[in-house]
């Protein structure tokens, strides 16, 4: 047989652990320094030009099918 567990301590205990994560994120994404955030933009902003600059454009007028 397995052991026996108080669920109420189980609960709490997970309701804990959850907390803890959604704390960490928000500190991660809430605690950068003012240069962090604007390089973190920066490399999003980068990032999504060169995707935009590699789309085919297949519906243009005068395309080559």
């Amino acid at each position: 047989m397995g052991d026996v567990i108080n669920l109420r301590l189980a609960r709490k205990a997970a309701a804990r652990a959850k907390a803890e994560a959604t704390a960490a994120a928000n500190r991660a994404a809430h605690g950068a320094t003012k240069g962090e955030r604007a390089t973190t933009r920066a490399e999003r902003d980068r990032l999504a030009k060169a995707q935009d600059g590699a789309k085919r454009d297949h519906g243009a007028p005068g395309a080559e099918s």
